[in-house]
């Protein structure tokens, strides 16, 4: 494929937590492959999700949520990742709720940089009561920030995301595409299988206790179109361990159960899932720990 005429380049999304960027990148893509929940934290990791067509190909990189309520060193990784993203990146997309404009989406819009097309996206229209406060509301966006551009969608229901790539498209360069035209994402199956998982207990668990977890793909093995995955979800107190768990073990099989269907439709094919419950102490705060579980 020739670079002539040809664009491409990497789109940050960013925003505080809940305001859709996942379920934004996954719409936009067409594929599943950023976790969600209504849960702060779900997104832990920068993500990268793959559009590409005969003009152009968008490389979407989904980020946690910038936020200050949780001071762990893991939070403190995450909003590192954010700030980076902000710097690698051609364009951003800023991602707010309709009508919604807090203290927290002040926080992400003042580390926004000054060298860099930023498009405001408008998110969850569709849950606006009186659609007449939406032109105020993009007016006093519009005071606040020199954004390039400002488009009002809905990600989950497929509202305007078309004018969104088309707004993104005049502000990425002229660059032949960086991944194959069938790839969707940057990430590995066994990175993709641990989120998953991980969405699960943040989906089905109560509101503390999803903070205090992580996956990790201990064994995965590919054997035809048969994948053999062994997770353990990793808590830090005995009673979380209990609480995931459930009564005769249900809720983790629930989970897993879950979990399995999901790996099957985005890997296409049969998957063997074995799932456990560990207990490591404070592996939120432990630097080393964070490290080894691909926290960047």
């Amino acid at each position: 494929m020739s670079a002539s005429g040809y664009k491409a380049g990497y789109i940050s999304i960013v925003g505080r937590p809940n305001v859709g960027k996942s379920t934004l990148l996954n719409h936009l893509i067409k594929q599943k492959i950023s976790i969600t929940s209504r849960k702060a934290q779900t997104t832990r990791h920068r993500i990268h999700g793959i559009l590409t067509d005969v003009q152009s190909q968008f490389i979407f990189v989904d980020t946690p949520g910038f936020q200050m309520r949780h001071r762990s060193q893991l939070n403190q990784v995450m909003n590192r990742v954010v700030l980076q993203s902000m710097q690698d990146v051609d364009v951003i997309l800023f991602v707010l709720e309709a009508g919604r404009f807090g203290r927290e989406d002040e926080q992400v819009l003042e580390q926004l940089p000054g060298n860099l097309p930023v498009i405001l996206v408008i998110n969850k229209i569709d849950l606006l009561p009186d659609k007449l406060q939406l032109l105020p509301f993009i007016q006093k966006m519009a005071d606040l920030f020199n954004f390039a551009d400002i488009v009002p969608a809905s990600a989950l229901q497929n509202r305007q995301l078309s004018d969104l790539t088309e707004a993104v498209r005049h502000y990425l360069p002229e660059n032949p595409p960086v991944f194959a035209e069938d790839e969707i994402t940057d990430r590995s199956e066994r990175f993709l299988a641990a989120e998953l998982l991980r969405e699960k207990v943040f989906r089905q668990i109560g509101e503390e206790v999803p903070y205090s977890v992580s996956v990790i793909i201990e064994q995965f093995a590919v054997e035809g179109n048969l994948r053999r995955i062994h997770a353990c979800i990793l808590v830090e107190r005995e009673n979380q361990k209990a609480i995931i768990i459930g009564k005769q073990g249900k809720k983790l099989k629930d989970m897993a159960t879950q979990a399995r269907k999901d790996m099957e439709v985005l890997f296409d094919g049969k998957v063997y899932l074995e799932v456990w419950v560990k207990v490591k102490s404070g592996w939120a705060d432990d630097a080393v720990a964070l490290k080894s579980m691909g926290y960047e």
